[in-house]
């Protein structure tokens, strides 16, 4: 497992913000741990104290302020990369039509000489993410060792490992669309949070044709984030659900992806007793 994240700026993507609630974190990496991709593996967490006080009312921002601060918070996510390499396991637990599978999982992340690369196995499913600000690359290899590349739209449409879980979102496909909307500044999940509408230009049947995420103002971290179908109806909910203290430091234990169509449900449980 990691290091507290504020003094080894070890790569982390999961992040307790000060009511002890885990939120998806992209940090700035002069002050903290770089994290990025909710490629939804985790390596370490920081614990705060205070709850925010509620405030009444969301501030809705200007169409034109909107689409600037959308784009630029998106570019710095993408601008992001790990200060070094990282591997965690867990278990998937896919809930589905009355019926539970349990799927060993690893996650690794690591730097190439001119991008970095997030890698997902489980199930006899082998997927690698290559991360750069100009787009995602999606590469499955399969048992025998044949490679398939995969574009955003097919990554988004091919689940991982029979999860609720699609490729894509492993890659954060959507921070990389053209259109971003910070559209308004409210509460969540008792956060004060930055509202990221992320627009999919050509959605097609399968895809997400736009995500929704709650970025905490002061960790830049995910609260949660919600994905909806080609025809605008909700199709997924993701929200870190679970944390724990170890050695010191608030670890991401339990993290859960719903899918609202189907009412299937996938959970990750991260070893945090792994060295």
């Amino acid at each position: 497992m990691c290091i507290s994240c504020g003094t080894s700026r070890n790569f982390c993507l999961w992040h307790c913000v000060q009511n002890k609630r885990p939120v998806a974190r992209v940090s700035r990496p002069c002050q903290y741990s770089i994290i990025f991709a909710l490629s939804f593996c985790l390596f370490a967490l920081a614990a705060f104290a205070q709850k925010q006080t509620e405030t009444s009312q969301p501030t809705i921002l200007p169409p034109e302020q909107a689409a600037r601060e959308g784009k630029a918070l998106a570019d710095e996510i993408l601008s992001q990369r790990p200060a070094q390499n990282t591997t965690n396991t867990g278990v998937m637990t896919v809930r589905a039509h009355d019926t539970s599978k349990k799927i060993p999982v690893r996650f690794e992340v690591f730097n190439t000489a001119t991008n970095w690369c997030s890698r997902y196995v489980a199930d006899a499913m082998d997927v690698r993410v290559l991360h750069d600000a100009s787009g995602n690359q999606y590469r499955v290899t399969a048992p025998e060792g044949k490679v398939r590349e995969l574009s955003g739209n097919q990554a988004t449409k091919t689940p991982f490992a029979g999860s609720d879980f699609s490729l894509a979102d492993l890659g954060l496909e959507f921070f990389h669309w053209p259109e971003q909307h910070l559209t308004k500044k409210e509460m969540k999940r008792s956060r004060s949070c930055k509202v990221l509408e992320s627009i999919n230009p050509a959605p097609t049947a399968g895809s997400y044709s736009r995500v929704v995420s709650w970025i905490d103002n002061e960790s830049d971290g995910i609260v949660m984030a919600q994905a909806y179908d080609a025809r605008g109806k909700l199709l997924k909910d993701f929200i870190p659900k679970k944390i724990k203290k170890v050695e010191g430091q608030w670890q991401l234990e339990e993290m859960e992806i719903d899918n609202d169509q189907t009412d299937s449900s996938t959970r990750v449980d991260f070893d945090l007793n792994a060295k």
